[in-house]
């Protein structure tokens, strides 16, 4: 008996010594920034300091991507750690859609529940998990944040919301209403993106003794444009769209800022894992968002559209003030969060994303991705080194060198026609390892915005 107490002691030890080790993990996680909207990207309008502290307490990523141009199959990708047409999360953004039948598919449409998240991963790493903000992988209750691995939830199920609690009278959807846990609609009683660092200032109190995980998804700066008195009255130069977007990212930055300044507040920033990357390339039409020197904006697939700002701090492990230049993603962020918590991630099934530890550390000198795609019906895009080919449903095809024309601008593809013929077939051979849309969408292409790219290249920014 004595003996065998001993080896309890020692495993119990052990057990004990490894939790400690795991990093805890905070991703901040916005919604519709523009690529130039920061200060740490170079922007002069913005104020954003704790994120700029943040890029300097870590490593700035010049080329970071996500797997779709839109919210909510970005966030299936960002999810999953994979490209979501691999599991027919393609059309669409849910729910709340008319498939060809003129069926609602509001409560069909999500995540598809064979489909392991971040958070199902970390569980088994001992993680505890939680999620605050704006879901938008799904309404119905099977979908739920609860039901996908994590263990606290506070935020709504939609893709959009007021940044100001709802009456009780209102008439907002309940997909719209915050939601704490499960089934209990709580509206906040102040302004969604400071309360939101609030819960998730909260969590990290509760669980400082035991290795988390936050997944806090600010809907800030996604319309609708609505800001604090008192933040709009910091930007007297501005006008407009412009001036709201400035307010309403000042108090994404705050807010930001409470959660880090916890975090040092009870001394585990050291050892905390974390990431600030946006959902999707700026809607300059929608929100005054800046994308330049990118070319594009939200829904279309030049830079603009879905290269964003990405962030990753590690202060026991990563060096700071670094810049690192080959192409990374979004889905990255799941091999690397369970890679860095102890996991093996030969352990993970059909991950398309790789573990950026090793690149991020200098360890391995090579590109992350030497290939990457994003599709959405008939146009794809496909990046090889440097080379980016977009096919369009409507018109021809353009080739662009990326290391040369950040800007998009000069189209090659006449000048290396074999460079085309072989990239098609390589996304042919993407194409064919991928799962039929599970939703469609009826659409008369000649009034389909989206697909008129050259009217967003470079975006309007309202002045008055």
């Amino acid at each position: 008996m004595k003996y065998i107490c001993s080896f309890l002691v020692v495993i119990l030890f052990q057990f004990q010594s490894f939790a400690q080790k795991q990093p805890n993990i905070v991703f901040l996680f916005s919604d519709d920034a523009g690529y130039a909207d920061f200060g740490f990207q170079g922007s002069k309008e913005m104020i954003t300091p704790n994120l700029d502290k943040l890029a300097k307490s870590g490593i700035t990523f010049t080329q970071g991507y996500v797997t779709d141009a839109t919210c909510g199959p970005s966030r299936a990708g960002l999810m999953t750690g994979k490209y979501q047409q691999r599991f027919g999360y393609e059309e669409i953004n849910v729910p709340g859609y008319m498939s060809e039948n003129s069926k609602f598919l509001g409560d069909d449409m999500g995540l598809p529940l064979d489909q392991v998240t971040i958070a199902d991963y970390l569980k088994k790493l001992g993680y505890t998990s939680a999620m605050y903000g704006k879901w938008h992988l799904g309404d119905a209750d099977r979908y739920h944040p609860l039901n996908r691995g994590f263990d606290e939830f506070y935020g709504f199920r939609g893709g959009a919301r007021s940044y100001f609690g709802y009456e009780e009278s209102s008439s907002a959807h309940k997909d719209t209403r915050m939601e704490r846990g499960f089934g209990v609609y709580e509206e906040p009683k102040g302004y969604v993106t400071d309360v939101l660092a609030d819960e998730a200032a909260g969590f990290i109190e509760k669980n400082k003794e035991k290795p988390f995980f936050i997944y806090l998804a600010f809907n800030a700066v996604h319309t609708p444009m609505e800001a604090t008195q008192e933040d709009l009255d910091k930007f007297p130069k501005l006008k407009g769209k412009r001036k709201e977007l400035a307010a309403m990212t000042l108090a994404l930055d705050r807010a930001c800022g409470r959660v880090l300044n916890k975090l040092k507040e009870l001394g585990l920033d050291k050892n905390t894992i974390v990431v600030f990357s946006n959902d999707n390339g700026g809607p300059t039409d929608k929100n005054a968002s800046v994308n330049l020197p990118l070319s594009g904006t939200k829904s279309n697939h030049l830079e603009g559209g879905i290269r964003v700002p990405y962030l990753m701090s590690w202060p026991n492990q990563i060096k700071k003030k670094q810049k690192y230049d080959f192409p990374v993603s979004t889905m990255d962020l799941l091999p690397t969060f369970y890679a860095a918590g102890g996991g093996d991630v030969k352990d993970l099934k059909e991950v398309d994303g790789v573990n950026l530890l090793p690149y991020v550390k200098g360890d391995n000198l090579g590109r992350p991705h030497q290939t990457m795609f994003w599709k959405k019906e008939v146009r794809l895009a496909y990046r090889n080194g440097d080379w980016k080919l977009i096919r369009f449903a409507d018109r021809p095809a353009e080739l662009y060198n990326l290391a040369e024309d950040l800007t998009e601008e000069n189209d090659l593809v006449t000048e290396h026609p074999d460079k085309v013929r072989k990239m098609f077939k390589e996304m042919f051979v993407w194409e064919s390892t991928l799962e039929r849309p599970l939703w469609m969408l009826k659409r008369n292409f000649e009034n389909y915005d989206i697909e008129r790219m050259d009217t967003y290249r470079r975006g309007p920014i309202e002045k008055e």
